[in-house]
Order: structure tokens, then C-alpha cells, then sequence
């Protein structure tokens, strides 16, 4: 029986990763084995992944999200030394708590870069895989620069912030189009943080923009190689309105990745999730039912 996802509640806590940065967690619980774990994109945070854990875990599906450093709740690293590899390692720490009491490591729901940190991860595990299965959501080793550059326009935009919700939300509405709903308050406040000089601004650390984007690109080739490494079962889902992710992306993983099975979800941009969470989450589902 399926439960009602408004009914189901979540629980949150803290996990210090290896090099002590504090990493915001939140859980629903679930009776199914292997449960999931969901790594969100640059620049979001575990709330974009809220209605689809709320959902899976109505239907059995123990899920866990969490804020990559620099991100939401997370910690900042000091002096804004952000590198991959301390990315990859917060992603190992959470996949080590998301594992299931009968031992079997979760299946990682990435978007973005959770799904990059995700191929590293796997691909370069050197024996058994830290996750049963890897869903990539819109992102494959090579990406369409053209999309990536508007997303980092986006978070460069605004350096001063915005004097009220209302600001914030018209630059969403404005970057976002394809969304019939203008955010609320109550779903920007985990998006901004007041300053001191009383404006908003976004929830990642702008130090962000200099590490770990100076060094995506340098990062490809590694990529590359271990996700011809990967030996679990792989999902790619992607929109069919995605900047980032091109039929000539899809088709160089597929024949990087054989094994590897692609949906392409109708009318969903790069943000699947958000765009399209019925269909998305009823993808994720019909996967883990095959594993």
C-alpha cells in the first residue's frame, strides 16, 4: 500500500565529513532495500529534491538528501579552498550512512554535478561500487558549455543580493520561464540568507564560482574514464528541453556506457526535478523495482 506523501515526515541531521566541515542531512524513512540518495546541482540544495523523497519514501523507498558544502545549511570551507575531490569525499561519507541495514549501498540519484561527483565515485571505486545502481540526471561526462554558461550567469548576477523576497522571486521567474508558479516566501527562505546590510542573498558561498568551476574543465578526461569504469546498473534521465545535455552528449555516454539505459523526459528542461517530478519520479521508481 502506498502511503500519502503529505503524511510522510523526514528527519534531519548532521554529518562531519573527513576534513571536519559539518554536512546538513535530512532523511525519509523507508522499508526498501537499496534505499536512495539524492545529490543535488551546483548552486541548489537538498530542497530540490524534497517532493521526489517525499514521494518515493510513500511508496517504500528510503530516501536521503543533503547540502554539499558551501551549499544551504552545509558549512563553508575557510578561505573558499574548494576543490572536486573534497565533493567527492562528502558524497562517499553520506553514501556510507544511506547504506541499508542488509548492507547494500544506496542507488545515487545525481543532478548535475551530483551526478558527475557520482561517476568519480563509482568509476574510480577500485572494486565494490559504494552505490547499488547511479541515476544521472541531466548531465553526461561531456555537457553543452552554452548551458552551463547561462547557469553560471545566473549565480553571478546578483552579487548584492535582493532587497525583499518579491526580488528574488521575479529573478527566478525571469531564469525559469517554463514554471508555472512563482516561488513563495516560505520556499525562497531556504534559498537566501539576510546579510548584515539587511538584503538577501543566495545560500552558496561565491568562493564557489572561482574553485570548482575553474576546475570542471579540466576534470573531462576523468570523467570519461571512469564512467567506462562504472559496472552498476545506470539510468540516465534527461529533458528533452535541456541546454546542457544534447542527443550528441546522450550518444557518446551510451557508447561510453553500454549498459546504460536513457529516458528523455518531454518538455523538462536541465532542472528535471522541478520541471517535471511526476514523470521523474515515476522513472526513478520503475528503475528501482528492475534493480
Amino acid at each position: 500500500m502506498v502511503a500519502d506523501p503529505v503524511h510522510i515526515s523526514s528527519a534531519k541531521a548532521s554529518l562531519v565529513s573527513i576534513d571536519g566541515i559539518v554536512l546538513a542531512t535530512e532523511r525519509w524513512p523507508g522499508e526498501r532495500s537499496p534505499g536512495l540518495l539524492f545529490a543535488h546541482g551546483f548552486g541548489q540544495t537538498r530542497h530540490a529534491w524534497t517532493g521526489a523523497a517525499r514521494t518515493l519514501a510513500a511508496q517504500g523507498f528510503d530516501a536521503t538528501t543533503f547540502d554539499a558544502r558551501g551549499h544551504g545549511e552545509s558549512e563553508r570551507v575557510p578561505r573558499g579552498e574548494y576543490h572536486m575531490e573534497q565533493f567527492v569525499g562528502d558524497l562517499l561519507a553520506v553514501a556510507g550512512v544511506a547504506t541499508s541495514p542488509d548492507g547494500r549501498p544506496p542507488v545515487l540519484v545525481g543532478a548535475s554535478m551530483g551526478g558527475l561527483l557520482g561517476l568519480i565515485a563509482a568509476g574510480e571505486s577500485g572494486g565494490a561500487s559504494p552505490f547499488s545502481a547511479l541515476v544521472l540526471v541531466d548531465i553526461t561526462p561531456r555537457w553543452e558549455t552554452a548551458g552551463v554558461e547561462r547557469i553560471l550567469g545566473f549565480m553571478r548576477a546578483h552579487p548584492d543580493g535582493f532587497a525583499n523576497y518579491d526580488e528574488a522571486a521575479s529573478a527566478i521567474e525571469a531564469y525559469l520561464p517554463q514554471r508555472r508558479e512563482r516561488k513563495t516566501e516560505s520556499q525562497l527562505k531556504p534559498l537566501l540568507r539576510p546579510g548584515g546590510d539587511g538584503r538577501l542573498r543566495w545560500h552558496w558561498d561565491p568562493a564557489l564560482l572561482d574553485g570548482v568551476v575553474a576546475e570542471s574543465e579540466r576534470y573531462q578526461p576523468r570523467l570519461f574514464e571512469a564512467a567506462a569504469n562504472v559496472d552498476v546498473p545506470v539510468l540516465l534521465l534527461s529533458g528533452t528541453r535541456s541546454d546542457v545535455v544534447s542527443s550528441h552528449t546522450v550518444e557518446e555516454f551510451l557508447r561510453l556506457v553500454p549498459h546504460a539505459r536513457h529516458v528523455a523526459l518531454h518538455d523538462a528542461t536541465h532542472m528535471v526535478a522541478g520541471d517535471a517530478n511526476d514523470a521523474f519520479t515515476r522513472e526513478i521508481a520503475r528503475f528501482m523495482l528492475e534493480l
